[in-house]
């Protein structure tokens, strides 16, 4: 789809960098995207305003208080865009975007930004290499931020390192692949699962598993970017909400069978990517349990299989059915049996070790027609690789 009739919000950060910025901008403009421009106040200290006002054709937006601008300047930008991207991203910049701050033009339009964002970071090798910078792009990632660079290269002290900003033909390219995706599922409602399922022995304890839900998260947030009308159904994790989904918190097994299995009825696709457990105490104390002298037995019932019934439901071929296989052994012959037994269309086998926790997946994608090993990858790749399949199963 390319970059053509796209509308994208370019954020200037104040740093040496941005004279590089000017190139970015020139270089959508000739892609077809109609482009606006927002800066920092230090960002306006190496490049001025009027060079991107005479490149885009439109008024520069610095401050956040101008009185000739009527309404709130930044959430009409935020909503306005398509995508918007950051350069230079300054470790100063991403700091206070990470944290949710929003006292200047350009951090007020991040929070209200609706579409995806890209930051091309900027700065000196230790600054870039500072743990709190790494905590910063690491929460930024967490709520769904993706970036390009830094490279390696000549730093405006005359050193050489890492921290040099992406050159401008690599940050319209991350762009475009960026942006290029996302109406390829407009308009599909997808049902997502993420995280664990608690089962409560008694009022403090539960059984559970270890699954943060940062897979299915991603899979929903990637899945709105890409235009489908999600519904997240999350068991309890520590992340935010990915925006632009409807979000159903649960806490068992059960209570997310019901929520899955009504929501299926309108779904053009169910991933199921929660580790639901398959078991849970016959019967719930009422008060906590107290330990005693001897060994305690606890007796479990199984829990509904919720992709199993759906597959054996299902008319045709809809929902489309992804499941994930979660194994310690052997996953990928596990997740072939189960492919089968659950009448699925598109089983993703996993290994519990690179999986749960973590930023990273290894993979390998499972239909009834072979098989795909997708190697190390990041979630956020992985969950755009798994909507891939979706889309091409959905049209057939």
């Amino acid at each position: 789809m390319g970059l053509a009739g796209k509308r994208i919000v370019v954020g200037v950060g104040g740093g040496i960098a941005a004279f590089k910025t000017v190139e970015v901008v020139r270089e959508l403009m000739r892609r077809g995207a109609a482009v606006r421009v927002v800066m920092t106040r230090a960002g306006a200290r190496f490049v001025g305003p009027v060079t991107f006002a005479g490149i885009t054709g439109e008024a520069v937006v610095v401050d956040l208080w101008d009185p000739a601008r009527a309404g709130e300047v930044h959430v009409e930008l935020g909503g306005w865009a398509d995508a918007l991207v950051v350069a230079p991203a300054t470790a100063n910049l991403l700091a206070r975007a990470a944290s949710g701050m929003a006292d200047d033009a350009l951090l007020a339009t991040l929070v209200c930004a609706r579409g995806p964002v890209l930051f091309a970071p900027a700065m000196h090798t230790r600054m870039w290499r500072h743990a709190a910078t790494a905590r910063n792009l690491a929460r930024l990632d967490q709520d769904g931020a993706v970036f390009v660079g830094p490279v390696e290269g000549a730093l405006a002290d005359g050193t050489e390192g890492e921290g040099r900003m992406a050159e401008p033909a690599d940050i319209v390219a991350a762009l475009e692949a960026l942006v290029g995706a996302i109406d390829d599922l407009r308009d599909r409602r997808l049902v997502v699962t993420s995280g664990p399922t608690y089962e409560d022995l008694d009022p403090v304890r539960f059984l559970g598993n270890r699954s943060s839900g940062r897979m299915g998260h991603a899979l929903a947030r990637r899945a709105v970017a890409r235009g489908a009308r999600v519904t997240l159904v999350t068991g309890p994790v520590a992340l935010p909400p990915p925006d632009g989904a409807d979000v159903i918190e649960v806490r068992s097994a059960v209570e997310m069978h019901a929520a899955v299995t009504r929501l299926a009825t309108d779904a053009d696709a169910v991933i199921m990517a929660a580790a639901v457990a398959d078991y849970r105490p016959r019967e719930r104390s009422r008060e906590k349990l107290k330990k005693t002298d001897g060994p305690m037995t606890l007796e479990l019932v199984r829990n509904p299989d919720i992709l199993a019934e759906l597959g054996a439901r299902r008319a045709g071929d809809r929902p489309v059915l992804v499941g994930f296989a979660l194994e310690t052994q052997d996953a990928v012959a596990q997740a072939r049996d189960k492919l089968r037994q659950k009448r699925c269309d598109l089983m993703v086998a996993n290994e519990a070790e690179t999986a749960l926790a973590t930023e990273d997946n290894r993979a390998v994608l499972v239909t009834a027609a072979g098989e795909e090993a997708l190697g190390v990858l990041d979630k956020r790749d992985l969950a755009d690789r798994v909507l891939d399949r979706v889309r091409d199963l959905l049209a057939g």
